[in-house]
């Protein structure tokens, strides 16, 4: 021990440490890191170039409702007019009779959805827990009714209200989108997910089908319930075809019907009617942002897959 203290070099205060030869170098980085963060950076920046160009037309759209109305036009490609005109919101709002749009299309969308997510979460359970002859047949001609395009339903709905003095009433706009077989599909699948000992369980503490329902099966198909949510109310807010055939008074007129009959109103005053359209947009976007946690959630728990 003493030959060998005395071998290693001394200073002024006795013995050198032992040379650390990791110290002041630094590891390589590994090349499947190198990789995973290119790849991470080229994803990210493809995503942001593909929402940038689905975001395109409606960036134009906001540009363009700024704009005054002889530079709509006549600018060309500049997205800038000479000055912005934040008042084409105002005007749109005041010309369009924008707020009685807006109050028909939320009220039906709002009662569409709700009324979609009952009928639609009743159907589901019906298929997917309860027994009875005939129900994979069943649901199978239920879903193909989802092949079928709306024009081929309109002529035999619209002669039926008409039977039934129903036109131009809410109840015909409305009771037609109540019944489709894509929520309680997207439901049925959901809850094939959760465990029949769930179910017994509750039997046996004696609770009955309608409890089990709603207190124990609504809540773990909530992200379902969104994801159809946000479906039926997007559905019913863009609805023009079948509002256009079935309303004949202009103060029961959603807003796509009101948008389409402002261009004839107003001689086409093009800065206008992108202003309103761009106000179409604030409900949507904020019913999405309102969801998105569950919307997350129903993708993260395979709300579109199933047993």
């Amino acid at each position: 021990m003493t030959a060998n203290a005395s071998m290693l070099p001394t200073t002024g205060s006795g013995p050198l440490p032992p040379a650390d030869e990791s110290r002041g170098t630094r590891a390589a980085p590994h090349p499947g890191r190198r990789r995973s963060r290119r790849g991470w950076i080229l994803s990210s920046a493809l995503a942001w170039l593909v929402a940038l160009i689905f975001m395109m037309p409606i960036i134009w759209t906001f540009l363009t409702a700024l704009k005054p109305g002889n530079e709509v036009f006549s600018s060309g490609l500049r997205p800038f007019g000479s000055e912005i005109l934040w008042s084409n919101f105002a005007a749109a709002w005041t010309e369009i009779g924008f707020g009685r749009l807006l109050a028909n299309s939320v009220g039906v969308a709002a009662v569409t959805t709700v009324l979609t997510l009952a009928i639609a979460t009743c159907t589901a359970y019906a298929f997917s827990r309860l027994r009875f002859r005939g129900r994979h047949g069943l649901f199978v001609l239920f879903v193909l009714t989802l092949t079928l395009p709306m024009e081929i339903a309109v002529v035999p709905l619209f002669l039926g209200f008409n039977a039934v003095n129903l036109l131009d009433t809410w109840t015909a706009l409305i009771l037609p989108s109540l019944f489709g077989a894509f929520g309680a599909f997207l439901l049925r699948q959901f809850m094939l997910q959760i465990p029949g000992e769930i179910e017994d369980a509750a039997r046996i503490d004696g609770a009955s089908t309608p409890r089990i329902l709603t207190t124990i099966i609504v809540p773990l198909v909530r992200p379902a319930l969104a994801v159809l949510a946000v479906f039926t109310f997007l559905g019913s807010w863009n609805s023009f075809l079948w509002p256009l055939i079935i309303l004949n008074s202009m103060d029961k007129w959603t807003l796509p019907l009101g948008l389409a009959g402002f261009t004839t109103q107003t001689g086409t005053q093009w800065e206008l009617l992108m202003a309103a359209c761009v106000l179409t947009l604030i409900p949507v976007i904020v019913l999405v942002i309102v969801a998105q946690r569950q919307l997350v959630a129903a993708i993260g728990a395979g709300a579109f897959g199933g047993r």
